[in-house]
């Protein structure tokens, strides 16, 4: 019997009757012969609405009771649900994140699972019910403590679930149809990808792709767990995240993130040590850097510039301020007013002058380019804010993705 690992969304929970259209869905896939687990996120906004009732009791909750709060979204989700299915005449057990042997470390907001403990789980599979899981939450095993995943955890706990479980495949059902070669509300021309690589996914992800999190993504390229990105409401096919793609694309699709500030530490001696002076430092204190460029050398001094989630920005510019200190370097400052956009596609690696187009076309759109950051599959370029929009625009234009057999060069 095959198994099945299914996700929803907020959205696709948002409310009574979405949740009995989800249970339809879930009860046809069980009346059609697999197993079905199913990882659920909070209703609608109740995690968004959850924070802001906090904000009104304290400004700096403490992370565990904010990690007690927001795990209750997901519980109201799981079990509405399993109500639902009952109704459709479905056997169905709901668990939290706990109860379903999610681990975790011990990072309130940010937890990584360690580990799947699915005993729970594969007991009521072999009862023949449909298991719902709580997602985004998990377990300390050390402290008994309950977490949250941060970003994408209910995303990252349903690929885990179905490696841990040896699933056919993991569904994630959301509000879109798929996975786009751009965002279609910036990119009304943007195409439905059918197919996608394991590698080009992180890429996109990580440069700002919000369909699917680059945590869930590494996840399925690790246990080499198909994921199939497709409408909650529709049955039709989605986009396919895997190893292997039929055809590789010069260039799969345009990402793009605003959610990004940029640290500058002016004035730093230009000598041996002087970056891992800054960024072990940042590393201790949980900041997440993503580019760094260091200007060429001057009278001995020089410039590093580096990006990190402005949710980070603060912490970053204490650290930076620091090291100002001990290194007798000139100042520190944040802008916030930047954006990302990226270029992906794994066939890029082969096909030279691709780069050398992506900034002959936001030149052409009037577009200066503060950062640049490459791989083997990507481009990505730090523009103003305001500019990311026409900078989505100009690239899609230019390449057309997604781009499979056309030169590039020409």
């Amino acid at each position: 019997m095959a198994l099945m690992v299914q996700k929803y969304g907020g959205t696709s929970v948002g409310d009574p009757d979405r949740i009995k259209n989800v249970a339809a869905r879930i009860a046809a896939t069980r009346r059609g012969g697999s197993d079905v687990i199913v990882v659920v996120s909070a209703m609608g906004q109740t995690t968004d609405e959850l924070i802001a009732l906090a904000a009104q009791i304290a400004a700096d909750p403490p992370k565990r009771e904010m990690d007690m709060l927001l795990t209750a979204g997901e519980r109201i989700s799981m079990a509405l649900l399993a109500m639902a299915l009952h109704g459709e005449g479905i056997a169905a057990m709901s668990l939290t994140g706990s109860q379903a042997g999610i681990m975790t470390d011990a990072s309130h907001g940010e937890a990584k699972i360690t580990d799947i403990r699915g005993t729970r789980v594969q007991q009521g599979l072999d009862e023949g019910k449909v298991v719902i899981v709580a997602g985004f939450q998990g377990v300390d095993p050390e402290s008994k403590e309950i977490t949250t995943l941060g970003r994408g955890g209910s995303d990252a706990t349903a690929v885990a679930l179905a490696a841990a479980h040896s699933a056919d495949a993991c569904e994630i059902y959301t509000d879109v149809d798929g996975v786009y070669t751009a965002d279609p509300r910036l990119v009304p021309s943007a195409r439905k990808l059918d197919e996608v690589s394991f590698e080009e996914m992180l890429e996109l992800s990580a440069s700002g792709a919000g369909v699917l999190m680059a945590r869930s993504v590494e996840f399925g390229r690790r246990f080499n767990v198909p994921i199939h990105v497709r409408s909650s409401f529709h049955d039709g096919e989605g986009t396919w995240v895997k190893e292997e793609t039929m055809e590789q694309a010069i260039i799969s699709g345009i990402a793009h993130d605003t959610s990004e500030a940029k640290v500058t530490v002016h004035g730093m001696p230009d000598q041996p040590g002087v970056a891992a002076a800054l960024f072990e430092p940042l590393a201790n204190d949980g900041v997440n850097v993503d580019m760094i460029v260091q200007n060429v050398s001057s009278d001995g001094h020089t410039d590093i510039s580096f990006t990190v989630p402005k949710d980070h920005a603060e912490r970053a510019l204490e650290v930076s301020n620091r090291v100002v200190a001990a290194m007798g370097a000139a100042r520190a400052d944040v802008d916030r007013g930047i954006g990302k956009v990226s270029l992906v596609g794994a066939g890029m690696k082969s096909h030279p002058g691709v780069a050398a187009k992506v900034f002959r076309s936001l030149a052409d759109a009037g577009i200066n380019v503060e950062m640049i950051s490459t791989s083997t599959i990507r481009v990505s370029c730090v523009v103003r804010a305001d500019k990311v929009d026409a900078a989505v625009q100009a690239l899609h234009d230019e390449f057309k993705p997604p781009m499979i057999f056309e030169e590039v060069g020409a």
